[in-house]
């Protein structure tokens, strides 16, 4: 079963390649991959929301993804499964960006994006979080364009991102609850 996985793997990144890949496109898709490189644009949408009272919650519920997502993905998944990247497995497939130091499973880059993105989607105005999954979604598409990612990575990386997203959520509604408790208990004392 898994061996019929990597090989559906290895065709899917080898038709990306030879299909899809275009010289025209190749620097707008290094630009979007980029822009998931240590969550750069998911920590810039979390902070710009800190200074706006209607999107603090979204805000502090992306951060708070971003970090479970580096914890879930980086520190114990990535290192459990230890799974090689597809360029040094791959005969025939080239990537277009640096090598990557971490290993492959799951795709840290998608995990961060879908973590931060559902996060914004259920806490911040629907229709910028629409944006940010669509967003999220390309990230996740241009780690397999550019070769540093089988797709069941990237599959990986955006359902352990929904979760963080999803967890990260309830963490802040649960606090913000028990501090909007905290204030009408002592309306009520007064």
């Amino acid at each position: 079963m898994l061996e019929t996985i990597y090989m559906l793997d290895a065709q899917i990144l080898l038709w990306i390649q030879n299909t899809l890949r275009q010289p025209f496109l190749n620097p707008l898709m290094k630009f979007v991959t980029s822009l998931g490189d240590s969550g750069s644009i998911w920590i810039f949408l979390a902070l710009f929301c800190l200074f706006f009272h209607k999107m603090r919650k979204g805000g502090k519920a992306v951060l708070i993804a971003l970090l479970l997502s580096f914890i879930v993905n980086n520190l114990i998944l990535k290192r459990l499964f230890g799974r090689i990247r597809p360029y040094d497995v791959i005969e025939g497939l080239t990537i277009l960006i640096h090598k990557p130091g971490e290993f492959s499973f799951p795709s840290g880059h998608t995990a961060s994006s879908f973590g931060a993105a559902t996060a914004f989607y259920i806490n911040g105005d629907k229709r910028w979080g629409v944006a940010a999954i669509f967003l999220a979604a390309a990230i996740g598409f241009t780690r397999m364009y550019v070769g540093v990612h089988y797709p069941t990575d990237v599959l990986g990386g955006m359902i352990s991102g929904i979760f963080t997203g999803i967890l990260s959520s309830w963490m802040v509604n649960h606090i913000e609850g028990r501090k909007k408790k905290q204030v009408s208990l002592r309306d009520w004392e007064e």
